[in-house]
């Protein structure tokens, strides 16, 4: 099973029980159904101190992604990474939530095809 930390006040859009389902459904796309990962709901400060320290970028964003073990075969407990977003660059929090795991499960949508926000858009569906 995955466990998922959420950490942080919960936007009100949000509830911990729909971020579980998100990203469980979004790991799963990556045949991920057990292990650890962390979402944690951030100011713009930090996410801007991250965005700059990590990506070379100036300025907070919507969602950052760490991931840890990734994708491939792991020999212990899986730890997915964390998922880091602010609640107020973000404007639709249930794609940030996909957004991010679906990075820490190993896709890219600067490098792939348009698989990635193809399926992010898929997941989202009703």
């Amino acid at each position: 099973m995955l466990d998922i930390e959420i950490v942080g006040p919960i936007p009100s859009a949000l509830t911990a029980d729909e971020i579980t389902r998100l990203a469980t459904r979004a790991a799963a796309t990556a045949q991920i159904t057990d292990g650890h990962l962390a979402i944690e709901f951030v100011d713009s400060a930090l996410i801007a101190s991250l965005n700059e320290e990590h990506r070379n970028h100036a300025g907070p964003t919507d969602v950052l992604s760490f991931p840890i073990d990734g994708a491939g075969p792991a020999a212990a407990p899986r730890e997915l990474g964390d998922v880091v977003i602010c609640p107020e660059h973000t404007e639709d929090f249930r794609a940030a939530v996909v957004h991010g795991v679906l990075h820490l499960v190993g896709m890219d949508h600067e490098t792939d095809n348009g698989e990635m926000l193809a399926l992010q858009a898929e997941l989202l569906r009703p």
